[in-house]
């Protein structure tokens, strides 16, 4: 007997109350745009549990999509069964029987959410297990840790009948949070930082600076091929590069150059802030470690976010490198960050950054010199790069938006 749907449990957005249908229908439209790819399928969405109906269409392949999006906490591969114990019986012993090894074990998890069922929970898990034990010969009880856990949800339209939870992305789904800019470089904090967003319900779009001759197209492509990571899980993903030599130029001119460091994320925030607003998002996301760097000091963030009033969400504040280094193996970001392609950030970092930068007298640093006309022009200039989920692969569109 083969699966003929995939149970969808909610997780978080079962916790939500009056807007719960806002969610549910996010978390639907999302599965459906990722799910594209399989027009055989179709959904439906309740509000305690979502069914994706196959229809024939392969049950592995879809559930390494689900296995991404988030909004989704776990989910089953099931079969849809009458309401009859006979029936559950033949189908508990057909679908065992095709995992069964030789010593597996097993256990009946029933859930009886419709009270109204002529078998109470117990009778439920007696009767399944013991027409399994009578007719799969080595098959013995684990109630712990079984091999196969058989999972029985009565309901009050059908039962449901599976052995296997994957567990999903978890988190909320896309866009129920809102849209933010992602200050995007090539390491490995900021697409932790981002992956971490979206998992909030964010929609994350990146903004990248880019300096030739002094970064070369290689780095260029390193943060593209990220932003393809991160595109896998909502979907699509927007990436922003700014032309930013002239400014930083600039800048290295003009600055002392224990202050450099510190001018240049300010006129990045800047920047950001303007694509922010032509963007319609409500924050700015950064890969910040509390103290990791000398940009990262509490005293430079201070004088760093002068800057704008705009909300400036730091997802990584409290953890460590080793942290980082997970997450980042876990989301796949990991192999491409470390690729020996420097950005700007790195290529230009002075001898002896501040790590304790005055606000005031970076405000008087950057007096002397007008950037309210190079920053324009960058933003402008801005080369806009849409990268799509089609068919589980990667498709690129390159777009200016202003």
């Amino acid at each position: 007997m083969k699966y003929d749907r995939i149970l969808i449990r909610y997780g978080e957005l079962s916790t939500k109350g009056r807007n719960r249908k806002q969610f549910v229908d996010k978390l639907r439209r999302t599965i459906a745009k990722a799910l594209e790819a399989f027009p055989a399928v179709s959904i439906e969405a309740k509000r305690e549990r979502m069914y994706v109906l196959l229809n024939g269409e392969d049950v592995e392949e879809i559930s390494k999509v689900l296995k991404n999006i988030f909004g989704i906490q776990s989910f089953s591969p099931a079969i849809k069964l009458e309401r009859d114990i006979e029936i559950i019986k033949a189908a508990a012993l057909d679908i065992v029987t095709s995992l069964y090894e030789e010593g597996s074990t097993f256990k009946i998890s029933a859930r009886r959410a419709d009270k109204g069922f002529e078998l109470d929970t117990n009778e439920i898990n007696q009767a399944i297990g013991g027409h399994l034990l009578k007719n799969i010969l080595g098959l013995k009880v684990d109630v712990k840790n079984p091999d196969i856990n058989v999972q029985i949800e009565v309901r009050t339209e059908a039962i449901y009948l599976s052995c296997e939870n994957i567990a999903g992305a978890g988190g909320l789904p896309s866009g129920t949070s809102g849209k933010a800019m992602l200050m995007l470089s090539g390491g490995l904090d900021s697409p932790v930082a981002g992956y971490l967003s979206m998992k909030r319900g964010l929609e994350v779009e990146g903004v990248h600076f880019f300096s030739p001759p002094f970064t070369s197209e290689r780095a260029k492509q390193k943060v593209i091929d990220i932003s393809e990571k991160l595109a896998r899980f909502n979907g699509h993903f927007v990436l922003h590069i700014v032309p930013f030599t002239t400014i930083q130029q600039l800048i290295h001119k003009q600055i002392p150059e224990n202050y450099t460091m510190t001018a240049t994320r300010r006129i990045m925030l800047r920047i950001t802030d303007e694509i922010r607003k032509r963007q319609e998002a409500l924050a700015i996301i950064t890969g910040e470690s509390l103290g990791q760097v000398a940009s990262q000091t509490l005293e430079s963030m201070y004088a760093i976010n002068d800057v704008t009033n705009t909300p400036i969400l730091r997802p990584l504040i409290t953890t460590d490198k080793t942290e980082i280094i997970e997450w980042a193996k876990k989301i796949d970001t990991h192999d491409i960050s470390i690729r020996p392609y420097e950005d700007c950030c790195t290529v230009f970092v002075p001898s002896s950054p501040k790590t304790k930068p005055k606000k005031e007298k970076i405000q008087y640093y950057e007096s002397f010199t007008d950037f309210e006309p190079l920053i324009e022009e960058a933003v402008k200039n801005v080369e806009t790069i849409i990268l799509k989920r089609e068919e589980n692969k990667i498709n690129t569109e390159m777009d200016s938006l202003f």
